[in-house]
């Protein structure tokens, strides 16, 4: 094997380990937080975050810029749409009278 292959899939493997253990991140502070607002923010910043890695670690080793174009179309549409999702979840919560957790 050349050493640039050696160099991009060592490469790759990094960013996809970062990008699961924000994914980890994520998911803990999904069980940890303490209020829906928190979970909320936990996870929609932790996913995004890992998922960029992820795709990022995928565009590295996809044989074509076109599909690497695909995967970071994929990544901004699901970052829209976690917005978007996190946003109306937190407003419907707002709106039934979910208070954000405050320390006592």
């Amino acid at each position: 094997m050349r050493v640039h292959v050696i160099v991009l899939d060592a490469l790759a493997a990094t960013l996809a380990a970062a990008g699961a253990l924000f994914f980890v991140a994520g998911t803990l502070g999904l069980l940890r937080f303490p209020d829906l607002y928190s979970r909320l923010h936990a996870l929609t910043k932790a996913d995004n975050a890992g998922l960029g890695l992820v795709v990022l670690a995928v565009f590295l080793r996809s044989p074509g810029v076109t599909n690497g174009v695909k995967l970071a179309a994929v990544w901004l549409l699901v970052m829209f749409a976690s917005a978007v999702a996190s946003h109306l979840i937190a407003r419907e919560a707002l709106r039934r009278g979910v208070q954000p957790w405050r320390r006592p």
